[in-house]
């Protein structure tokens, strides 16, 4: 019974399996960058539309829809670069790049 209450408390874990635990995931990476992004930009986030591991942290593209028109398909969007580090809290964000919806990518 105090094994299983030891390991229900988290006591005997390692302290290197608790910081792994706490450092976000691409998943919880992309939602704090589209968290902060937001907090920052007057622009509602639209997507995700990369995420990379970095040194420090994570870099996730985050889609931004910057001018709304009608129709949709000429509406304005950008994608930025937000750097966040390992505890999920914004460290950089930059605008790589505008474009109009529905416009392909130049191959």
């Amino acid at each position: 019974m105090a094994e299983r209450e030891r390991r229900a408390s988290g006591a005997g874990t390692s302290r290197g399996t608790r910081e792994r635990e706490r450092e976000p995931g691409p998943e919880q990476a992309a939602g704090h960058a589209c968290d902060r992004l937001a907090a920052l930009i007057t622009h509602p986030t639209e997507g995700v539309s990369a995420v990379r591991r970095t040194e420090d942290g994570w870099r996730v593209s985050v889609d931004v829809l910057e001018v709304a028109r009608i129709p949709d398909t000429t509406s304005l969007l950008a994608t930025y670069e937000v750097d966040i580090d390992e505890r999920g809290e914004l460290r950089e964000y930059r605008r790589v790049r505008r474009y109009r919806r529905g416009a392909a990518d130049d191959c």
